[in-house]
């Protein structure tokens, strides 16, 4: 498979997860306030929560219902009660276009 356009980078707000949909894999879409742009697997882990509802600080994203703050990098948790991690996906932007390969996650296992 190859990248597919999530979003237009004008669609998206700093530190406001963006929820998108691709081949039917649920992602969340985040700008952080350095402006890089992550995408991760947008169900908690630890329950069946979307993660682009709960908040951006820095370079993770809160789990609104249970507080598990996840690796915007890695898709780590970084508390409980989360302990697998979601997945991540490689971005790329071509010219005003969010591109992710939804069947192509990252190795962040050195992460």
């Amino acid at each position: 498979m190859t990248a597919q356009r999530a979003c237009a980078v004008s669609d998206l707000q700093e530190d406001t997860p963006l929820r998108v949909e691709l081949d039917g894999v649920p992602m969340a879409v985040v700008l952080d306030s350095e402006g890089e742009i992550h995408a991760i697997g947008d169900t908690c882990t630890h329950g069946d929560i979307s993660l682009s509802e709960g908040f951006v600080e820095g370079k993770t994203l809160e789990c609104w219902a249970h507080g598990s703050a996840f690796s915007l990098c890695s898709g780590k948790p970084l508390n409980l009660p989360a302990y697998e991690p979601v997945p991540v996906y490689t971005v790329v932007i071509d010219g005003d276009d969010v591109m992710i390969d939804p069947s192509v996650t990252k190795d962040v296992s050195a992460l």
